[in-house]
């Protein structure tokens, strides 16, 4: 145990590196992404420290060039679920007891090591694994998760200083224990820093953990836990088991030590999990914590006054980076008549002007969405929005997937505010756009707030205060994350905390102490100093 109070290194956000031709990073990350791409890499599970290869696997295909094989993953049954829960719990015996300082050290290592010796290789995997180009790879898989990584040990110093009031006669305090059981992490195939950041914030605060990562990002998901390792993460801490996600979600929650989820991914699934959680709610030693991030159909809104080159490049950023395949990113836009058609003038250029292809190539600003059934699911609802006659696809609408899952960038105009993309979530390179009467903005308010059951995102622009106070308040309920003047996208660790409510998640706001909390279950301890001797209190005297 450590002998004193003991000060973190100050959290900051990790700098984005440019990757500029020429530049040693470009290079760096150039070469690892040959080598990774053509290595066929194995990734086994990893249970108690070892890695257990079960023969039954799956291939990992890069989204642009799909035929080709990267590597092998395999996956588990439930012997293998069941192995890993039994290893989180007897780990959970020693590192539940571990001192704050040595678990902060490994987290803290485990960023430096993602900010020097790995960096490339992590941006590399994510490139290959994920599709996405070398900056949205390096905001992600790099500066995200060591962000992630660096101000969750701020925060938990944070967390662990703040403590009761005390008298002369008492001495309060309260002790943030981590949860009794193990903690289940599933994460999503499209952020790299996410899945890293779920199960390490459970086991920063003491929690032991089953993670499932998306079998969409197991060769980027493998260097993570890499990471960990090297980092001097326990054995058994952190599991890292890929299965059907069926049955392994049924074997995690049947089990009595189960004590809390962290999630990422759909809200059909995430409301499956919770109803599966009440049914089998007698079964368990504690009331489980359920964290859930889903999905989104994200917005901005243009008032009148907004300057249309701002509103478009918001457009073109916002809904096209990455193709879209972000839960923040724009998917419905709703523009003032008389701005429409410079908006729309300007997008065009934009996206006549974007490249498109591998990420090796790093002229190219969109690549390939993530496998063919995302592919078919987008295409088909650009396929019926040409057919419709209260919409028209004005921008885009090609596809191909012979070599990869490409997809052009795509804007549809609609008439109709409740057209099915203004309120279904594609995970995919489409915006829709409503166009309204200038002076309709406050109505037009009212319908942004009405038309999606999520609130994950959103965006207002306007040079007119007044305008953007009206939108504040019109929309509170209606964005998690909402945005005055800038694109619904990027949100950054220890700068805006991200998470939404409704059908968008519990808002639990990954990347602050809020998340955090959720992971600890304080128990207080109150020291009376001198004890009463006597039951009798002043007001029984006679």
């Amino acid at each position: 145990m450590g002998k004193g109070f003991f000060n973190v290194p100050v959290a900051v956000n990790e700098p984005i590196k440019s990757y500029e031709p020429g530049s040693k990073e470009r290079e760096e990350v150039l070469a690892a992404y040959r080598e990774l791409f053509n290595a066929n890499t194995e990734i086994p599970l990893f249970i108690n420290g070892k890695e257990i290869k079960t023969g039954t696997t799956g291939t990992v295909r890069p989204p642009h060039d799909h035929q080709h094989n990267a590597g092998t993953y395999h996956i588990a049954g439930k012997d293998e679920v069941q192995q890993a829960i039994a290893a989180a719990l007897e780990a959970r015996k020693e590192w539940s007891q571990m001192s704050w300082e040595n678990r902060a050290g490994i987290f803290l290592k485990a960023a430096e090591l993602i900010a020097g010796p790995y960096r490339a290789k992590i941006n590399a995997a994510t490139m290959i694994n994920q599709s996405k180009t070398i900056y949205q790879a390096e905001i992600d898989s790099a500066c995200e998760l060591i962000d992630f990584l660096r101000f969750n040990v701020e925060y938990m110093t944070e967390i662990y200083s703040e403590q009761p009031e005390s008298t002369s006669g008492a001495w309060n305090r309260l002790e943030y224990r981590p949860l009794e059981g193990f903690v289940y992490c599933v994460t999503p195939f499209n952020f790299t820093a996410i899945a890293g950041n779920l199960p390490a914030s459970a086991a920063l605060m003491g929690n032991v953990t089953v993670w499932k990562p998306s079998d969409h990002q197991m060769l980027s998901a493998k260097v993570v836990m890499d990471v960990f390792r090297e980092a001097g993460v326990p054995d058994g801490v952190i599991n890292m088991v890929n299965a059907d996600p069926v049955m392994m979600t049924e074997e995690v929650l049947a089990h009595p030590d189960f004590a809390g989820i962290h999630f990422t991914g759909s809200t059909g699934v995430f409301k499956s999990i919770w109803g599966q959680i009440g049914a089998n709610i007698n079964t368990y030693k504690t009331y489980p914590r359920i964290v859930g991030e889903t999905g989104g159909k994200d917005f901005i809104v243009a008032h009148k006054s907004a300057i249309p080159q701002q509103v478009a490049t918001a457009i073109s950023r916002g809904a096209f980076e990455f193709q879209g395949q972000k839960c923040s990113a724009a998917s419905r836009a709703y523009i003032p008549q008389s701005m429409w058609p410079e908006v729309e003038k300007l997008v065009r250029q934009d996206c006549d002007s974007f490249k498109m292809g591998s990420p090796e190539d790093m002229s190219n600003f969109i690549t390939a969405v993530i496998h063919e059934g995302s592919f078919d699911k987008i295409t088909s609802y650009i396929d019926q929005a040409k057919k419709d006659s209260n919409a028209e696809v004005i921008i885009g609408g090609n596809y191909d997937k012979s070599k990869g899952y490409f997809i052009d960038p795509t804007v549809i105009v609609t008439t109709d505010p409740k057209y099915p993309t203004m309120e279904t979530e594609l995970f995919g390179p489409v915006i829709t756009v409503y166009v309204y009467e200038d002076e309709d903005f406050e109505a037009t308010l009212k319908l942004v707030d009405s038309t999606s059951e999520y609130a994950l995102t959103g965006a207002v622009f306007s040079q007119d205060r007044y305008a953007l106070g009206t939108a504040v308040k019109a929309l509170e309920n209606c964005a998690g994350n909402f945005y005055l003047n800038d694109k619904p996208t990027g949100a950054v660790v220890g700068q805006q905390p991200f998470g939404g409510a409704r059908a968008s998640g519990t808002n639990d706001k990954a990347g602050s102490k809020l998340n955090l909390l959720r992971w600890v279950s304080p128990r207080m301890i109150k020291e009376t100093f001198v004890s009463p001797v006597d039951y009798r209190y002043p007001f029984l005297g006679e």
